[in-house]
Formats: C-alpha cells, structure tokens, sequence
C-alpha cells in the first residue's frame, strides 16, 4: 500500500527578499507597488476626467494633494487600531513615524485623500463628485497592485490550507528587515505548512470590483458619486469576508476584528448614500479659458512675445467649470457653442413678485375706471343746464377714441 505524500503537490511560492540596496539607498518593494498602483490609478482617473471635459494634466493636481494626504491618513489609522506598538508599555512613540517600516490602513488611506481631492478639486473649480467617479474604477486597480507589495514582505496572509494555491511563507528576519531568515546552509526558512494568500483573493476582488464598476458606470451612467460609492460597496463587501480569514496581529472589539467592523459600518453608509442620491452624469464645460495673443494693431510683429510658441504650447487651466448636460457637452465638443446659463430660481421668483405686483396695480386701475362713470353720472348743482348738454354731447366721443 503507497501512502499519498503529506507535501503538497503545487503551491505558490513567496519572494525572500523585500529589500534591495541601490548604494546607500534601499528600495523597497512594498513601495515600488504602492508606487505603481498609484500610476495606475492616476492613468484611469486622467482618462474619465477627460471624458467629462476636465482638461489634461488635471489629476497631477489632484494627485499632489491626495497621494500626500492618503498617506498621512493610512498611517493616522493603523496608529490609532495598534496603539499598542507605540505607546503600550513596550511601546516607542517615535515609530509611528517610521512609514518606511510597514503600517498602512487602507481606511484612512481613502478618507485622507479624499480630503486632498476634494481640497485640489476646490481649487481647481472641479464638483468632487465628478472626481470621485472618475477615481471609482482606479482605485480599486491600484489596491489591486499595492497588495503584492504584502507577498514580497510575507505578511498579511490567511490560516492554514492544503489546496493547490496555498502560499508558502517565509520565516523574516527581525534583525534584517526585508529579507528571509536563512538556516546554516544558507537557505531560506520556511513556515510549515501552506497559508491562504488573502493578498492575492484581495488583488483579484479588486479588478472584479473595478470591472464592476466600469460595466454599471457605463450602463447606467452613474452621477453625483454613485460610482464611487458603488465602488465602496464592492471594496467593503470583499475586505469583510478576507479580513475574517487573515490571522495577523489585529485589535478586537467583542471578539471581531477591527477592520471587520470598519468594512461592514462603510458599507451600510456607501449603500445609504447609492439609494438615496439621485441625478444624472455631470459634464463640465470650461469657464474663464485664457485668451490667445492677439498682435498689435500696426502689425509690428517685435512686439509680439513669441517665447511661449518657442517653448511649445502648454495648455492652461481653466478658471473653472459649469455642469452642463450630456447633450449640451456634446454639442460643445461637435460645435464648440457655449451652452446658454439657465435663469437663476431668484430671478423666476423676482418675476413671479412682478406679476403680481403688476396684476394688483391693473386691478387697481381698473376698479378706479369702474368708478369713474359712477362720478361722471351724479349731476353737478353748480353747471348750467346748457353746460350738461354740451358735456353730454361730447362724452362718448371721448370714450370711443
């Protein structure tokens, strides 16, 4: 009799290495995929904002304030759920700073940037809610890569598993960071047995999430972010289940993980906010382009400034933006005609108190007419009675002119 192998016959293997020396410079491989991830999601979101009619070069603004921002809020929630790595008994406050050292909460990532989005869309005179619908799809895109950056570093996996896609883990080195602890022949160490790799179930939901909502976006032309919050949906209702499978270091509340609570209350309010908003897809048309140089009137062309077209033209921002409808933006783009302002409700009401105004003077003027008659008819006991007959003789000619 031939027992079956107690090894697995297929598995997945991990990276020992995280970590690369280029000189006195270490490149890390978790930030080489945040790094990627967030290109990627930069790429998607230039795209659909053009699409709307933001003009090029746009989401490099936003980025410049999201990307920051994403950061510092990832690392304000991984601080705040693990307080006690840095101020617990054993605890070293200083290291809440060490972002290069791992801890980053995908929670506070998103609300971080979302307020330097909606701080860069201000200025720049862009709805937020266009720019979180054009985000909707990349984010979820750029979580998808930014989750490999957890193989390289061997963390983040799931409990124990014989299927054929269980993941191998390496033993890390504490006194190495980055790199696998090496036994005396120098070979990596390994934990036994296999692992669920929940990074790559996470990946995977991710570009379904983002597949998702380019197929509903485009079907039923999501606005006022509706596609965003289709988006969180997705994100939350993966992240529950995966997150009850991983088994790393966690805060509990009632015997839960944290981030487990985190994904189901966001996804009650996301699927609050999709049910209850209600509007079309916004297009922006620009407002306040600037104006081409015009030469002089006497044709002196030297004092024309002709550094710019030496340089090469570099568009400009525009002042600002005006929602305008789906075929209003398209007759923009056919025809370049600016789509006339709809009249303002104060001025519809301002009419409204005109009329009527108007109407309870004319009652006025017409009840004085009524009355005239009346006045014209009492007879006058100071007027003669040949007075009254050339009066009388002459009234109705007055009235029938």
């Amino acid at each position: 009799m031939t027992l079956a192998p107690m090894t697995p016959l297929a598995a997945l293997p991990s990276p020992s290495t995280a970590v690369w020396q280029l000189g006195p410079v270490p490149i890390r491989a978790y930030a080489l995929c945040i790094i990627v991830g967030i290109v990627v999601a930069c790429v998607v979101t230039e795209y659909r904002l053009r699409r709307r009619g933001v003009a090029p070069g746009a989401v490099l603004d936003i980025a410049v304030w999201a990307v920051p921002a994403g950061i510092i809020g990832a690392r304000i929630y991984h601080v705040i759920t693990s307080p006690e790595k840095y101020f617990g008994a054993d605890g070293q406050p200083l290291k809440a700073f060490a972002i290069w050292e791992g801890g980053l909460g995908i929670w506070g990532a998103v609300a971080g940037g979302a307020v330097g989005a909606w701080f860069a869309a201000r200025q720049l005179g862009i709805p937020f809610a266009v720019v979180a619908d054009a985000l909707a799809p990349g984010l979820p895109l750029a979580q998808a890569v930014g989750r490999f950056g957890n193989w390289f570093n061997n963390e983040l996996f799931g409990g124990r598993t014989s299927l054929p896609w269980g993941l191998q883990v390496h033993v890390m080195d504490p006194d190495n960071p980055g790199h696998a602890l090496r036994d005396d022949a120098g070979k990596p160490v390994l934990e036994p047995g296999l692992y669920h790799p929940t990074f790559l179930y996470e990946a995977l939901w991710n570009i379904g999430v983002a597949a998702l909502v380019l197929l509903l976006d485009r079907k039923l032309r999501l606005g006022r972010g509706r596609a965003f919050a289709l988006y969180v949906m997705g994100y939350t209702a993966g992240r529950f289940w995966i997150e009850l499978m991983r088994t790393d270091e966690a805060t509990h509340i009632l015997g839960v993980r944290i981030n487990v609570w985190t994904a189901a209350l966001v996804f009650l309010g996301a699927l609050v906010y999709f049910l209850r908003v209600r509007g079309p897809r916004e297009y922006l048309i620009p407002v306040g382009e600037p104006a081409a140089p015009v030469p002089p009137a006497g044709g002196d062309v030297s004092q024309v400034d002709l550094s710019g077209r030496e340089a090469g033209a570099r568009p400009v921002a525009p002042e600002g933006y005006r929602v305008v409808t789906e075929e209003q933006f398209r007759t923009y783009r056919e025809t370049g005609e600016v789509p006339a302002e709809e009249p303002a409700a104060t001025g519809e009401a301002d009419r409204d108190e005109t009329d009527e105004t108007g109407s309870e003077e004319a009652a006025t003027e017409a009840d004085a007419a009524e009355r005239e008659p009346a006045d014209e008819a009492r007879p006058d006991p100071d007027r003669t009675d040949e007075d009254r007959a050339g009066a009388g003789g002459a009234r109705p000619a007055d009235r029938d002119s």
